[in-house]
Order: C-alpha cells, then sequence, then structure tokens
C-alpha cells in the first residue's frame, strides 16, 4: 500500500477503505508518513468530506493510536458529556452530581482550559483542597461507590489525533466537520465512555458560527457514536451571549451550586436539564426524555442533587463547607461597575469579547504554563431581552488590579442596544440516533 494511491484516492472523491486509513494513521502516528503527504490527504477530505463509514474507521483509528482507559470494573453504563466551548459553560459542574444523583455513573476525564476561563478542573480547584490526581483504583472506587469523579488527563491517549490537530491548524484544514468529528469522539471514546452526550454550541460565541455547520458537525458525531457501539444523543445550543451571569471559575462554581439548589439562572438551568435528561436516558434510568426530565427535577427539588456535590467535593479532598457557605470561596480584592451609556433592550451581547474581558482579568491562560486566578472574573447584570436605561450596571467586574480600563471598555462593547425585544431561543434541535 503507498500513501500517494490513498491521497489520489481522496482526490478523486473515491471512499477510502478501513485498511488505507489505518495505513495512514499508524504511518503518519510512527513517522513513517511525512508532514506533506498528511497535508495533501487533510486537504482531499477537506474538500471532498467522508462517509460516514469513512469518519467511524478514521476516528477508531485514532482511537487504537495510542492507550485506551479501561472502565469495565465500574458497574452500569458510564455516560460521558461533551461542550464545543462557549463563555460561561458551567453544565460539567452541575451535570455531575444531577446526573449521580439518579445512580448514573459520570467517570469524567476533563483538562485544564486555554482561553477566557480556566477548565472543568481549573474551577473545581476553586473548592480549596479539590485535587483530580486519583490513581485508577481510587478513580473506580469512587464512582463505584457515590457514583461521580473526575480525574485529569493522562497517558498516551489518541496520540495521532495531537499530530493531526496540529497539522491541521497550519495548513488550514481545521474546519472540517469529519476531521472535527473525529478529533473529538476519539478521545471521549478512548476516555472509556460507553454512552455520549454531545452539546455542540452555536453563535458568535462558538466555534461553529451557523445552525446549519453546527447541525451537520453533531450529526456527524452522533452517526460516529452509534456506528462504534457508543449509544450517542446531541443538542444544539446557542452561544449568541454568555450562559448564565457569571464568568469566571469561582463565580461559575458559585452559579452551578445555585443551579443544584434549583436557583440557578433560567438558561444555565435549562441547558442543564436538557444535557443530563439525555444522560439519564443513554444511561438507561429513564424510558424517555420527559421521565428523565421529571426525575432530575425531583433530585434538585429534595436536595439531594446538591449533596451529591458536596461529597464529590469531600471525596476528592476539597471543602465541602464550600457548597454551603459560596460565600467563603476565592474573592477578589476589587470590585467594579460598568455602567451603560445609553439605553434601550439588549438586542446581542457579543459572548466571546466577555470571554476575552475575563481572560484579561486573569481567568484564563494563554500558555498551558499561565496562572489562573480563581477570583476574578464578569458577572453580567443585563442579558438578551433586558432594558437597560442609561446609567443601569451592565456588568460587574470582580479584578485583583485596579488597572480595568479596557475591561470596562471591552464589556461595554459587547453590549448591542436596539428598539427590539428580543429573546434567545436556548436549545436549538436535539439530534438522536
Amino acid at each position: 500500500m503507498r500513501m500517494v494511491d490513498i491521497i489520489a484516492n481522496k482526490r478523486d472523491n473515491k471512499e477510502l477503505t478501513k485498511e488505507e486509513i489505518e495505513f495512514f494513521i499508524n504511518g503518519y502516528t510512527n513517522g513513517e508518513i511525512p508532514d506533506y503527504q498528511a497535508s495533501a490527504l487533510l486537504m482531499a477530505i477537506f474538500f471532498n468530506d467522508m462517509t460516514p463509514e469513512e469518519s467511524a474507521d478514521l476516528t477508531m483509528a485514532m482511537v487504537n493510536s495510542g492507550d485506551q482507559i479501561d472502565l469495565s470494573a465500574i458497574d452500569g453504563i458510564k455516560v460521558d458529556k461533551h461542550s464545543t466551548g462557549g463563555v460561561g459553560d458551567t453544565t460539567t459542574l452541575v451535570l455531575a452530581p444531577l446526573v449521580a444523583a439518579l445512580d448514573v455513573p459520570v467517570a469524567k476525564m476533563s483538562g485544564r482550559g486555554l482561553g477566557h476561563t480556566g477548565g472543568t478542573i481549573d474551577k473545581l480547584e476553586a473548592l480549596k483542597g479539590f485535587h483530580v490526581e486519583l490513581t485508577q483504583d481510587d478513580f473506580v472506587n469512587l464512582v463505584n461507590k457515590d457514583k461521580v469523579a473526575v480525574i485529569g488527563q493522562s497517558g498516551n491517549l489518541t496520540p495521532a489525533d495531537k499530530l493531526i490537530y496540529a497539522l491541521r491548524d497550519v495548513t488550514g484544514t481545521v474546519n472540517s466537520i469529519p476531521l472535527i468529528a473525529s478529533s473529538i469522539m476519539s478521545k471521549k471514546i478512548a476516555a472509556g465512555a460507553d454512552a455520549i452526550v454531545l452539546d455542540v454550541k452555536v453563535g458568535d460565541g462558538a466555534f461553529m458560527k451557523t445552525e446549519e455547520d453546527a447541525v451537520a458537525l453533531a450529526e456527524t458525531m452522533v452517526r460516529i457514536g452509534n456506528n462504534v457501539g457508543r449509544r450517542t444523543m446531541a443538542i444544539i445550543s446557542s452561544m449568541e451571549e454568555p450562559l448564565g451571569y457569571a464568568v469566571g471559575n469561582a463565580n461559575e462554581v458559585k452559579e452551578a451550586i445555585d443551579t443544584l439548589k434549583g436557583e440557578g439562572p433560567a438558561d444555565l438551568t435549562e441547558l442543564s436539564l436538557t444535557l443530563a435528561a439525555q444522560m439519564a436516558v443513554v444511561g438507561g434510568k429513564a424510558k424517555d426524555l420527559e421521565e428523565a426530565r421529571a426525575m432530575l427535577e425531583a433530585v434538585i427539588k429534595d436536595g439531594s442533587a446538591l449533596e451529591k456535590f458536596k461529597v464529590f467535593v469531600n471525596n476528592q479532598g476539597g471543602d465541602g463547607s464550600l457548597v454551603d457557605h459560596p460565600e467563603n470561596l476565592p474573592q477578589a480584592e476589587y470590585h467594579y461597575d460598568v455602567i451603560s451609556e445609553e439605553e434601550g433592550y439588549v438586542e446581542v451581547i457579543d459572548a466571546e469579547n466577555i470571554g476575552v474581558a475575563a481572560s484579561i482579568l486573569g481567568a484564563g491562560r494563554q500558555t498551558k504554563e499561565d496562572e489562573i486566578d480563581l477570583a476574578v472574573g464578569v458577572v453580567l447584570e443585563k442579558k438578551v431581552g433586558d432594558y437597560v436605561n442609561k446609567g443601569d450596571v451592565l456588568a460587574k467586574i470582580a479584578a485583583n488590579t485596579e488597572e480595568v480600563d479596557s475591561v470596562v471598555e471591552k464589556v461595554i462593547a459587547s453590549y448591542h442596544l436596539g428598539n427590539e425585544q428580543k429573546q434567545t431561543k436556548l436549545i436549538k434541535r436535539i439530534i438522536t440516533a
């Protein structure tokens, strides 16, 4: 088999065989296939797409390029969730204890964040003492005992994906739906999940800017998951404004706690319940989404979801008392109000710009070596559809510096006011097998 023939086949829009795809993945991972040939194939895929079978074969070839996590010692159907990213996206902190309260095992492998705020692990570390350095045995035992644990990414998972992603980044082939889908799904499958729920964001603050592209990506990932034996569902959710009100690590933990109490923002609550209902269905605890929704609302109402979060925090060395007293989470030294200079209805909030503002304060990292300031961030006071008078507070800034002029300007520039009272449709589409 020759790489040049594989490139020519995809150039001519022929379907690649499983053997051809495995030849490429194995050869590129082992350093036997040069970057220029790999780039040529990626560009051919970019222009000619892939069939569902090709996408599934590519995904599994990347899974098999490295280690795989064995979660078979955990009882029940292990359910994982993935979000394509957003601003104020705190859903994992809500979902993990919420779904675990229904006795669905949530064995989550998470990472740290690059960009506007920290990743799931960074946020959880706002709970003093919380750590993810668990042995495999401890991880399995915690999930079997209390149905939820989070461990850091480790080992040599999907090395082919790391190499290919780096190449896509410099060859103009990032925005390829089969390549995005196989990259995401290979990591989820290698992490040992039996079932996967996907939250594909769409809008100005998301990677996918149009609903058409978001649906295409979600449908591709759902097909891949089901084609390789993982029950998979997805939703398309809006990122036309930040999710919830809080952006910043400790701020988002507090908002997650409020949501588990039944007192969270309407949009974060709705998205969390929608995703959690899917997790309950694919996890075998409910026959349909309606039944799952009722079960989830019940564990919020009776307090067992919040209690599960406290157990989860204590199990991993964190201070569970912070769940009852979130006012003791890390606090910034300075607080500033961002005042509106005009009036009208909030028609748009530039989510990405709000995320950048939080990052400038130190809520995110630009390189892996950067330290995150867990206390800082932006808390919105006005959301899309709200009326704003001149002089009203649009948002509050929590900072550990007095130099916040650029952040204030960025927040003000993120708000677009007009005469029309608009409402954001949060859940755009639900996609099942």
